[in-house]
Parts: C-alpha cells; sequence; structure tokens
C-alpha cells in the first residue's frame, strides 16, 4: 500500500508492481482487459512525469547540500547540473510517452472484441445503481471483486433466470461492459462495476444452444447484437420496469451519459 509519505517505500512498490504488470503483459489471453490496462498505464505515465519532475526540483532545492565521496563541492555543482538536465529530460519524455498512449486508449476504446469461445453464450443476472449499489461497491473496496460476486450471485435463480433473459434479449456472445468498467471474472460469472457511475451487474455465462438448420428463423434465442453494441453492453430490447432484477445493460450507457462521461 502506497504511504504517501515514504518516497523510499513507494518507489520500491512501484517497481515491483510494474515489474508484475511486465510480466503479466507478456501473454494477455482475454483482449478486453487491455483497454483498461491501458488507461491505468496512462495514469501511471503522468505521475512518472510529475515524479521526474520534482525530483529535479528537489535536488535542485538542496544544492547547497551537495558534496562528493572526497568532499568536492565544485565537483558535485557539475554532477549536480547534469543530474537536473537529466531527469527534465526525463520529464519531458514521459510527458510525450503520455500523449502517445493517450492516443493509443482512444483508438483502442473503440475496438470490440470478438468472443473466442462461441459454444457459450453470456446472460444478464442484476445490475444495481445509485445506492442499491452502494453496499457492493463497498464489499468490492473492502474484500474484492469475488466476494462482490458471491453476493451478487444470490439473484441467480437458475433456469428461471437464463428463460427470463432470454425472453427479454440478455442474451450476449460477451459478458456486457462498456469501455468505462471494470470487470472481473469468477468462475462462470463476470462482474461489471464502476465506482465512478456507481453501479454494479453481475452476468453469467451459459452453453449455446446447438444450432438446428431446420429450426425456424425464430427461435428462443436472442439474436446476437453487432459486437460493438455487445462489448459496450446494450441491447435492443424494451427496457424492463424498475423493479427487474436481472441486469439491464443499457442502464449503464443511461448513467454514463446523463453524467456526461460517453462523447
Amino acid at each position: 500500500m502506497p504511504t504517501f509519505t515514504d518516497p523510499q517505500a513507494d518507489a520500491r512498490e512501484a517497481a515491483e508492481a510494474l515489474r508484475g504488470l511486465a510480466h503479466a503483459t507478456i501473454t494477455i489471453e482475454d483482449p478486453r482487459v487491455m483497454y483498461e490496462v491501458m488507461g491505468n498505464l496512462l495514469a501511471s505515465t503522468r505521475y512518472l512525469a510529475q515524479v521526474t519532475d520534482q525530483l529535479a526540483q528537489n535536488h535542485h532545492r538542496s544544492a547547497a547540500r551537495a558534496t562528493t565521496d572526497h568532499g568536492d563541492p565544485i565537483a558535485a555543482r557539475t554532477l549536480l547540473s547534469d543530474t537536473i538536465d537529466a531527469l527534465r529530460t526525463a520529464s519531458a519524455h514521459m510527458d510525450q510517452a503520455e500523449v502517445s498512449l493517450d492516443q493509443a486508449s482512444g483508438k483502442a476504446g473503440q475496438i470490440a472484441w470478438k468472443p473466442d469461445d462461441p459454444q457459450h453464450r453470456w446472460v444478464s443476472i442484476v445490475f444495481l445503481q445509485g445506492e442499491d449499489a452502494d453496499p457492493v461497491i463497498e464489499i468490492i473496496d473492502r474484500q474484492g471483486t469475488d466476494a462482490a460476486i458471491e453476493y451478487l450471485a444470490a439473484w441467480d435463480h437458475g433456469e428461471e433466470t437464463v428463460s427470463d433473459a432470454m425472453e427479454n434479449g440478455y442474451v450476449y456472445d460477451t459478458a456486457p461492459h462498456s469501455a468505462a468498467d471494470r470487470l472481473a471474472t469468477s468462475g462462470d460469472y463476470a462482474l461489471t462495476y464502476s465506482s465512478a457511475l456507481g453501479y454494479v451487474g453481475l452476468s453469467r455465462r451459459i452453453d449455446a444452444p446447438n444450432p438446428d438448420p431446420e429450426a425456424p428463423a425464430s427461435s428462443n434465442m436472442a439474436s446476437p447484437a453487432p459486437e460493438a453494441e455487445l462489448q459496450r453492453g446494450r441491447h435492443r430490447r424494451p427496457a424492463r420496469s424498475e423493479a427487474s432484477s436481472w441486469f439491464r445493460p443499457d442502464a449503464i450507457d443511461e448513467v454514463a451519459e446523463n453524467r456526461g462521461l460517453f462523447r
């Protein structure tokens, strides 16, 4: 955990976290997570630019105390000047990296990834927002996403939930979520949430029905929406009443649009 007061400890923890990220990104099985990774990397780059600039300022501020191992303050001034110049150059490069990452993130946010598992579909279980979502977000903050998934699984009534989802068109090729969401999985469940927007949703993976070439065009399986809509958690059916218990992906967009987060 960051100390916010001990630069040595926080620097060690940041280096360890980046080492873990470098290892974790060697192979990314689920391309949907890359957008969030890029967003967090963008934030990290901004902080790195700030840190290098502040290091330069602190070297300048402490110039009167600079010397060398041999007690040579004149040589120390030269070393100090070179150090400050190099740190400011590093900060400028970080600023350039931030611009490039921001551009990459903007483009990546428009990509919709096709499902890699055609043998399965996802049905929406529950969607909560506002005060209803607050207890679940607190569970996520205090106990993690697995505990939140376990809590929301109480809304899953098995085949009844699947039937309701199919009847109302809440069936998707991928776990429904938008670019503003965080996505966590555990077993057959996928948790979608946003602390900033104040909502949480749970969906479950099910086996896809076997295709029947002789079956009529209208089946009880909802026609898949375009991939872009699937990734953003939208559906094309009329919204259910506010008392509905299963996840309503369009509500995610409504919350985000009302708060001016979608352009």
